[in-house]
């Protein structure tokens, strides 16, 4: 025999990306962006100045496209 609880788990579903660049706002529609966008996670490792932090950012194609044309060694 099993007996069980009903429990609530609450979840957070995406409406919107916005680019941390320009504010772009990248429509979300049923879990899926409209746009393709670049999700940057970075947790920063011991021998940093930022020890264990995360930083987390979100760019546009345009934004994207203007960060790797400043790059000295392109991608």
């Amino acid at each position: 025999m099993r007996q069980f609880r009903t429990e609530l788990e609450r979840t957070e579903k995406v409406e919107k990306i916005i680019c941390n660049k320009c504010g772009k706002e990248i429509l979300v529609q049923r879990g899926v962006p409209q746009e393709d966008v670049l999700e940057v996670e970075k947790r920063w490792g011991y021998h940093s100045r930022k020890d264990n932090q995360v930083d987390q950012f979100d760019l546009c194609e345009d934004c994207y496209d203007e960060l790797v044309g400043s790059f000295l060694i392109k991608v």
